[in-house]
């Protein structure tokens, strides 16, 4: 399926989205001036306008720059010392375009107006199509930005050898811990299409999925994007599994434009994708991601695990670890010696079993797992190795509920 020929509902949610628009603020305490400036703006290239009556200060203008706007209006005239250093605070640390905005040409004030940073000077009245080329110019800029820019996120896959294995709910608790430990944007993506439930083993719910930000690949930016993400309480973002059965034609290449805006925006990726083995030729597994092969201790998903490693995984100079779920040694028929052989080597995790706590969740669809659980320190301990944080200590004081 094509991208210009989106299925409904999805098309209708992309189209709401307004993938391509530029966001922009106007700032500036004059509310007819602002008017005047928004009504000017109106075109096909603009999109969310937010206004500001007010010059915010240091600390609130930090708070401005995280929201990625893409263009930032200022009004000169209302107080010029305090526009120019607003617009100073916002290019020193973002890439937005910044425009400001004055009744008149004044030599001295365009100068020092240029060296705080601002790349478009305004005058009364406001011409529309004067307008619309600084958006223009905006447009290229941002574009060239976000080209520029490296997609330099760490990604975590964690594949399933046989279904059932219990990926989504490892998947889920690691990402949850990047998220909590480290401070760090990390973000949550289950590609395990169509019938993925990590959103709801977190207890959220989305009104867009996974499958809109690949079927519209080609218009996928990091506005678009996080137009399609829910947030966990933990600060965790979560590009979820569709919640009714949507057709659609997944690509390699959409997946790796996908993968390659997430790089640009979290710290931290971890994909839920499942057992699906028609990913494994996609950007999921580049050379510089970290693959979890997740398998049970049983002899499907010991041979499935041999498969994988010795024809693929080791064959192709992966990185990737073994990590053994539902771990229970006394209940074990296969030894560790017979474990090892299996898989070629020794296992690096082993997550005890948990069936009570999986019982539990699989009746009230939300995950119970405690600060001080067996099965949640071990993933954690999984996600501090991996972000090259210090080993836990033996004991955790105090419990904390993730989900």
């Amino acid at each position: 399926m094509r991208n210009s020929e989106l299925p409904t509902p999805a098309a209708q949610s992309a189209d709401s989205l307004g993938a391509d628009l530029l966001s922009v603020v106007l700032i500036g305490p004059d509310e007819n001036r602002r008017s005047a400036v928004s009504a000017a703006l109106a075109g096909p290239l603009c999109g969310v306008r937010r206004e500001i009556g007010f010059y915010p200060d240091v600390e609130s203008a930090q708070k401005l720059i995280e929201r990625n706007y893409d263009v930032v209006i200022v009004d000169l005239d209302s107080n010029p010392e305090a526009a120019l250093d607003l617009v100073e605070a916002v290019c020193c640390s973002n890439p937005a375009t910044v425009m400001v905005y004055s009744s008149g040409a004044d030599a001295e004030l365009m100068i020092r107006c240029m060296r705080a940073g601002a790349r478009e000077f305004l005058t009364e009245p406001f011409v529309p199509t004067k307008l619309a080329e600084a958006l223009v110019r905006a447009s290229a800029r941002r574009t060239a930005s976000r080209v520029a820019k490296r997609a330099d996120g760490k990604l975590f896959v964690f594949w399933g050898a046989k279904g059932g294995t219990g990926v989504t709910t490892l998947a889920s608790h690691f990402a949850l811990w990047l998220a909590r430990d480290t401070e760090r944007k990390t973000l949550l993506i289950d590609l395990d299409l169509p019938l993925g439930d990590a959103a709801l083993g977190l207890g959220v719910s989305s009104q867009y999925s996974t499958v809109e930000a690949l079927i519209n690949s080609s218009r996928l930016d990091a506005n678009f994007l996080g137009k399609l993400l829910v947030q966990h309480d933990s600060g965790l973002s979560v590009l979820a599994s569709p919640g009714k059965m949507m057709k659609s034609e997944i690509t390699a290449e959409a997946i790796e434009k996908l993968l390659w805006v997430a790089r640009q925006e979290f710290d931290y990726i971890v994909v839920d994708s499942g057992s699906k083995l028609d990913l494994a030729g996609t950007a999921l597994f580049d050379e510089d991601a970290m693959i979890y092969l997740v398998t049970l201790v049983s002899i499907p998903e010991l041979r499935n695990s041999n498969r994988i490693i010795t024809e693929w995984l080791a064959a192709e100079g992966r990185k990737f670890e073994v990590v053994i779920n539902r771990y229970a040694r006394s209940a074990m028929a296969i030894d560790d010696e017979q474990l090892t052989k299996a898989l070629t080597r020794e296992a690096q995790w082993r997550i005890p079993e948990y069936s009570a706590a999986a019982r539990k969740m699989d009746s009230t669809a939300m995950m119970l797992a405690q600060d001080d659980s067996p099965v949640s320190m071990a993933v954690r301990r999984m996600a501090r190795a991996a972000c090259g944080l210090s080993a836990l200590p033996e004991k955790k004081r105090g419990k904390l509920s993730l989900f």
